[in-house]
């Protein structure tokens, strides 16, 4: 019982870090002093450097030298390597759970499209709640997609890669974009109309078609397209920031 009572602790501990890190609540380049976490979380310091070697392993926690661990940072550059490597394992595992994929793989797509569709997110309503909600069902939507793929070491790794865009998308471009746009008009509505679009549930629903059909080369190019949004995203809300400060 005493060797379990310390795995337990430090499992509560990665996985309340790791969902904060995700939804940015801790932010990129955020210090993570054990003293601190200690008071916020409640997690003893064994727990809590634990948690945190377990999250660098993953990449979103780096390690300073002689200054502890820090929430990793999020940039451009890293957000376009992110797509194009989620591009390279993504697709090949779409086309294998296509191909593979029974009635129980299309009985899981059709479960994480439905809760997807009920989600309640809209420009109108950008809470932080709402937010999570939708992230949340989208990544169980998209792993529901390839979850008819044989390959345990590329389904971890494209696991792995989501997450890190999920976290450069809500820092880069989601959260702030719709905080932007409250009451603001003109480019800004036109920005957070075409995220809102790429958030609908329209297109996850032509790619769930063209799954349960069948067709891998139109399932390809809807996800390639997919996938594309995120950069789309941060790229025009970048432009409209730029536009509006000169």
């Amino acid at each position: 019982m005493r060797d379990e009572e310390p795995s337990t602790k430090t499992e509560a501990a990665y996985l309340r870090l790791r969902r904060d890190i995700l939804t940015t609540r801790l932010e990129p380049g955020t210090p993570l002093k054990l003293g601190a976490l200690n008071q916020i979380y409640g997690f003893g310091w064994t727990p809590l450097r634990e948690a945190l070697s377990r999250l660098e392993a993953e990449k979103l926690v780096t390690a300073v030298s002689n200054r502890g661990f820090a929430v990793a940072p999020v940039s451009r550059a890293e957000l376009e390597d992110l797509i194009r490597a989620r591009e390279v394992v993504e697709l090949p595992l779409l086309e294998e759970s296509i191909r593979k994929g029974g009635a129980e793989w299309e009985s899981a797509v059709v479960t994480a499209h439905y809760r997807l569709s009920r989600c309640k997110f809209s420009p109108e309503d950008p809470s932080e709640t709402a937010i999570e909600e939708w992230d949340e069902r989208h990544a169980a939507f998209h792993a529901a997609l390839v979850s008819a793929a044989s390959s345990a070491w590329l389904l971890r790794f494209q696991a792995m890669v989501y997450d890190q865009l999920r976290r450069h998308q809500h820092f880069l471009s989601l959260a702030p974009m719709l905080r932007a746009a409250r009451g603001r008009g003109g480019d800004f509505e036109k920005a957070v109309a075409a995220l809102h679009d790429a958030m609908g549930i329209d297109h996850h629903t032509e790619l769930m078609d063209a799954a349960f059909d069948r067709d891998i080369e139109r399932a390809r190019a809807l996800m390639t397209e997919h996938i594309s949004f995120t950069l789309q995203a941060f790229v025009t809300f970048e432009g409209v920031n730029a536009g509006e400060a000169a």
